[in-house]
């Protein structure tokens, strides 16, 4: 992504978005819904290199990677990148954020979403997976 784009996405998550759209609904293309009950949403996340999300908000989450990836996340307070392999589980906390595959493969990963839990989202990149 050239730096202009990617600025336009900082900006957007950084003009304080707190009214950031469901995943499945900014990003269809991206989110599929493979499960969902009073307790809990399983979504599927893919994407390709150079691909890039809308600003969107997660609850408390599982996030369970399928594939290894390069990723940069936007928050209000900044970027981080963040290099996965697969078979790896990580509990994220709710959050605002917009990302970018960075890397040269694709992404994919399984999101379990809690829905007992109000949490406020954060839009910090200590949200991020470490």
């Amino acid at each position: 992504m050239s730096d202009s784009k990617s600025t336009n996405v900082a900006s957007l998550v950084n003009s304080g978005v707190t009214d950031a759209g469901d995943p499945t609904h900014t990003d269809p293309d991206k989110y599929r819904t493979i499960m969902e009950n009073d307790l809990v949403r399983v979504l599927e996340y893919q994407d390709v290199p150079g691909d890039r999300t809308h600003p969107h908000r997660h609850p408390d989450s599982v996030m369970y990677t399928l594939s290894t990836f390069r990723r940069r996340l936007h928050f209000a307070d900044g970027t981080r990148e963040v290099s996965m392999a697969p078979g790896q589980a990580f509990w994220l906390p709710a959050q605002i954020h917009a990302g970018e595959n960075v890397g040269t493969s694709d992404t994919r990963v399984l999101f379990v979403e809690l829905k007992t839990i109000d949490s406020t989202p954060a839009q910090t990149s200590d949200a991020a997976p470490t």
